[in-house]
């Protein structure tokens, strides 16, 4: 059994969990986040606690038991104060841009590279540095990572995307003799 289950989890003031059939839904003050719960475990609500059981002791109920406790958990912090990712952008020329539901970027490509932004996120830019914050931690670093991914940072001068606390291993290059 998983150790993040073997306690209740309190629910915070001013948060309502309701779990309707095989539905989990949590809401705020900020948001209000649902889930799918997995047929295995359960959930019960009781005096501002939620308890999150098995059902039955099959392999697959275990797995399930204690990444329905880190999802819960998720969706508590999540509707009261956003997750929040930043990155950031190096590069001489490189830059992005947010105007309503679209960001663009200019990234040394050929072409400004133009993502659409989900509705439930919201991304802000400034001076290299690209916030993007929501309610569903999923969303947020879904959305991070696609757009690092455009345009990873490299070894050797440092450009690119990166989140905010990322290390780049700096590589030296060619001697010449």
């Amino acid at each position: 059994m998983s150790r993040l289950a073997k306690k209740p989890i309190p629910i915070p003031e001013r948060v309502a969990v309701a779990v309707t059939g095989d539905a989990l839904t949590v809401t705020g003050p900020a948001a209000t986040l649902s889930r799918a719960v997995p047929s295995t475990v359960s959930l019960t609500v009781k005096d501002r606690t939620v308890e999150v059981t098995p059902r039955g002791e099959t392999r697959q109920a275990k797995m399930n038991l204690g990444t329905t406790v880190a999802h819960l958990k998720n969706m508590l912090q999540g509707v009261r104060e956003p997750f929040v990712k930043k990155l950031i952008i190096e590069g001489i020329g490189f830059k992005a841009d947010v105007k309503g539901a679209e960001m663009t970027l200019s990234l040394g490509f050929s072409h400004p590279v133009k993502v659409a932004v989900p509705k439930d996120l919201k991304v802000t830019s400034e001076k290299g540095v690209v916030t993007v914050s929501g309610a569903d931690i999923e969303a947020v670093g879904a959305f991070a990572a696609r757009v690092r991914a455009l345009k990873k940072p490299e070894p050797y001068k440092g450009k690119g995307i990166r989140y905010e606390a990322e290390v780049i291993r700096r590589k030296q290059g060619k001697k010449t003799t």
